[in-house]
């Protein structure tokens, strides 16, 4: 990546407020004054309005960005059907909901030349793309850079990079995201993945690799914050938009359009990458998951792992989300007469969980990055066997965990596995044997 390109990249904007008003022009004078649509825009450009949500949600809620482009985004060919490959959406019913609980390794090698797009690997998921709710767990293993373009008009897709930074070229311009970041790409915005760290001995980008949330539902948003107040968890201050930088290429590009479930594809005779100016709400972003304010006991007893949510997708019943993406970040544990790893729960949310880096507390071998662990709605679990004995004979001073980054999409409807999912080599069989050998400790008084 050359120097320019990297400037760009890293170049990003503070969000002035996370889903408030923000723009950005890459040629001094292709904003309008005062209009968003006015009879002429600026330098020749069209104006365009990209909707996240409908025109009449409420103004709290409201997402959409006016977009001013070199090529309005009508003028393009028909679409046409393509494959699919291990993609794939809501609804999920070619196997049933399985309660027991599952594990899986990272992902094998991807064969060469297989870019993010060719590389997603759908794990399951719930609800219905075609009605906005409900989600999808997808992992992505690539080791090439893409050469077309992809939109989703299913949903937004959460990025969370495990190994290998990404660049991501969107309408809206450059976001540059790595391991312990995590991207947000709307939906309906266009965008390209190219991978970044290039291995200086043949030239060529090793493999990259990460996990993605398709969420169907309501935009992500930050969780109220109840009592803990104006401050904690993530802060408004460190989310980056990405500051406008075009495409102006005249040639053939390929453009995928996920809609409904399947993928389409089209040649366009220009980039649709060609926004040179933007304001709006409906804006993707970056961030870093180091920055999260990490809010704990500091007496005694194990909160909830609710107090670790970044963004909330709200369902229609209060309290209850669509999809949760949480992290457990480096923090520290004080607590006394407490049992500080995650404690023993059974939970109605579905849980998956991924690792970035490092290990997790609650699992002393088995869970490794890139991998993944699936506990559906009511289904037993907590801390193995060795974890719940270091854990219940340790000696309890101030202690800090910050030798791994591990994060959970939580859903409130079961997650129904592919097929490929359920008979993946790399899941784990025998993943229950970490709970053998708990043993009975129970005491009679009398």
């Amino acid at each position: 990546m050359n120097g320019d390109i990297r400037k760009i990249a890293e170049g990003l904007s503070y969000l002035s407020g996370f889903g408030n008003e923000h723009s950005s022009e890459a040629v001094p004078g292709a904003l309008p004054e005062g209009r968003n649509s006015p009879q002429r825009a600026p330098l020749g450009l069209y104006a365009e309005q990209l909707s996240g949500t409908a025109f009449t949600e409420p103004r709290a809620h409201n997402r959409r960005s006016w977009l001013y482009r070199i090529r309005p985004s009508a003028a393009h060919p028909a679409f046409t059907r393509a494959d699919n490959g291990t993609l794939r959406s809501a609804p999920f019913t070619e196997t049933v909901p399985d309660p027991n609980r599952l594990r899986w390794s990272p992902l094998p090698e991807p064969a060469a030349g297989t870019d993010f797009l060719a590389g997603l690997w759908t794990l399951g998921g719930n609800g219905d793309a075609t009605q906005r709710s409900g989600m999808a767990v997808h992992l992505y293993h690539a080791n090439a850079s893409m050469d077309r373009v992809f939109s989703n008009a299913d949903g937004e897709l959460l990025i969370v990079p495990e190994r290998g930074g990404l660049l991501l070229r969107t309408e809206f311009g450059m976001l540059r995201v790595e391991p312990a970041e995590v991207a947000l790409i709307p939906r309906g915005v266009r965008f390209r993945v190219e991978l970044l760290d290039t291995d200086s001995g043949n030239g060529q980008s090793p493999a990259a690799r990460g996990y993605v949330c398709e969420n169907y539902g309501a935009p992500f948003r930050l969780p109220d914050l109840g009592p803990i107040g104006a401050n904690g968890l993530a802060n408004v201050r460190d989310f980056r938009a990405p500051v406008a930088a075009y495409e102006d290429v005249e040639g053939p590009v390929e453009v995928v359009n996920k809609f409904c479930g399947n993928l389409w594809t089209a040649v366009y005779d220009h980039s649709p990458l060609d926004v040179v100016a933007w304001h709006g709400n409906h804006v993707p972003y970056v961030y870093d998951l180091r920055r999260f304010n990490v809010i704990g006991s500091i007496s005694y007893d194990h909160p909830d792992p609710s107090i670790f949510t970044v963004l909330t997708s709200p369902s229609d019943t209060p309290g209850l989300a669509g999809v949760d993406f949480v992290v457990f970040a480096p923090r520290w544990l004080v607590g006394e007469n407490t049992f500080r790893p995650p404690y023993f729960h059974r939970n109605v949310m579905s849980e998956y969980m991924g690792l970035v880096e490092g290990a997790y507390d609650a699992k002393a071998e088995g869970f490794v990055p890139g991998g993944g662990s699936l506990h559906n709605m009511m289904s037993a679990h907590g801390p193995d066997r060795e974890t719940f004995e270091k854990a219940s004979a340790a000696e309890l001073r101030p202690h800090k965990v910050d030798d791994g980054l591990a994060f959970m999409f939580e859903t409130r409807w079961p997650v129904t596995l592919t097929p490929h999912a359920a008979r993946a080599e790399h899941l784990q069989h025998g993943y229950d044997d970490v709970w053998q050998g708990l043993e009975r400790h129970y005491r009679p008084l009398h």
